[in-house]
């Protein structure tokens, strides 16, 4: 089968001006698995297929997995490494090809299943990260998380040959989903890309998830492309924005406004790639024509959208600066990158607010400034200046349920945060 590489496809759209978006798509029956990537590919967007897995395959219980399948029970997605290997191809078979590639989004903090089943099938385009797929989604030691990353980063990078450059996105800029600073989501997406590319991988993508400030969301896209420009060096590299992953509106209205301002950010910030959400996301599973409609939302939006300015990011901001920070504050722990990002997280050097996980040191606080920005209450052990934490305060349970519903108020009242 003739194919594009992923990076390359998404370098394409990107050099002919186009915002490339993307469903977070996945059924666990093949008909309803192919009818979405049928119809994803046929939106009036440029488009790349999603194959997103259920929560069985993520933690490895494929036990569960086939009981489901066996009595008929829906899963929360597709069961890549339970359904047989020729029922997966005809899934893919006749959509999945050089105008249209196809990329498995899972969430496993050891996803070595996973990668040996979707590099059997012809498929090289994954998602993750030893950071980003252990805390928040897991109990998983990190230690093991980032072992297993090794292995798959190793499994994806060996998978070459006929014109196939395997990729790998960073989850990292999408750390709990809100309410974690900017700083940290970039360097986190960094260090990830970082990872991937020493054991590895030449095709990568770094992850940002809109959050809560326009001007600040600028600034983080900003320090993302400036850092990956200085860290990544000469291999093949994409930002991709999500669309807020938080408490969603409840109105269509509300939604559908919330998803365009995503894809204009796209635009503005130079993002060559979308993750949508729908209008159905705060009541339901999204259907496949709830994502259809999504889809083409964000590109009629996007293409409205104002050129970027011309030139390089600007690297004069609060954000690049403590992103900057941050990333060589662990990079300077240790030459290998994952002993790097175990010292820094039993250290608190690098630490993700309100996250559970027992590997994370959970000392640092967040909250929303009335200017929609994301600000530092409390740094932890985090290497930044006494600077960053820029009204000493506590958060309260208050404080917080305000705050994560901070934007669906706002976009279902009409307005903006």
């Amino acid at each position: 089968m003739t194919q594009v590489p992923f990076g390359a496809f998404v370098a394409g759209a990107r050099a002919r001006g186009t915002l490339v978006v993307q469903p977070r798509m996945g059924f666990s029956d093949p008909h309803r698995m192919r009818e979405g990537l049928a119809r994803t590919r046929g939106a009036d967007a440029v488009t790349v297929g999603t194959l997103t897995l259920d929560s069985y395959t993520r933690v490895r219980d494929l036990a569960a997995a086939r009981q489901a399948l066996a009595d008929g029970v829906p899963l929360n997605g597709y069961p890549i490494c339970t359904h047989p290997p020729d029922t997966s191809r005809a899934v893919l078979a006749g959509i999945h090809d050089a105008s249209f590639p196809v990329q498995v989004r899972h969430g496993s903090p050891q996803p070595e299943h996973i990668v040996s089943a979707l590099l059997s099938l012809g498929l090289d385009a994954t998602e993750g990260g030893p950071v980003s797929y252990c805390l928040p989604y897991s109990r998983t030691p990190l230690r093991d998380a980032v072992a297993s990353w090794r292995t798959a980063c190793e499994m994806l990078a060996g998978h070459t040959g006929d014109g196939r450059v395997p990729h790998l996105e960073s989850f990292g800029g999408c750390m709990l989903g809100q309410l974690c600073p900017p700083a940290v989501l970039v360097a986190v997406s960094v260090l990830e890309g970082v990872f991937f590319a020493r054991h590895g991988l030449h095709s990568v993508s770094l992850s940002y998830a809109q959050q809560t400030s326009w001007q600040q969301d600028l600034e983080a896209v900003a320090a993302l492309r400036l850092l990956a420009g200085e860290l990544l060096g000469q291999i093949d590299w994409h930002v991709v924005l999500y669309a807020y992953m938080g408490v969603y509106p409840l109105s269509r209205d509300g939604a559908l406004a919330l998803l365009e301002a995503a894809a204009r950010l796209s635009v503005a910030s130079g993002a060559s790639r979308l993750i949508v959400k729908t209008a159905a996301e705060a009541h339901r599973i999204p259907t496949v024509a709830d994502n259809v409609e999504a889809l083409e939302t964000a590109a009629r939006a996007a293409t409205a959208a104002p050129a970027p300015a011309p030139g390089p990011p600007d690297a004069d901001s609060e954000v690049y600066e403590e992103a900057r920070t941050l990333v060589h504050t662990v990079l300077e722990l240790h030459d290998d990158v994952g002993t790097a990002l175990l010292t820094a997280f039993r250290r608190g050097l690098l630490d993700i607010p309100y996250c559970l996980h027992p590997d994370n040191a959970g000392r640092a606080r967040s909250f929303i400034d009335r200017d929609g920005r994301l600000r530092w209450a409390d740094t932890g052990a985090l290497p930044l200046a006494e600077a960053a934490v820029s009204t000493a305060r506590k958060v309260t349970s208050a404080d917080l349920l305000t705050a994560l519903s901070r934007v669906q108020r706002a976009y279902d009242s009409g307005g903006t945060p």
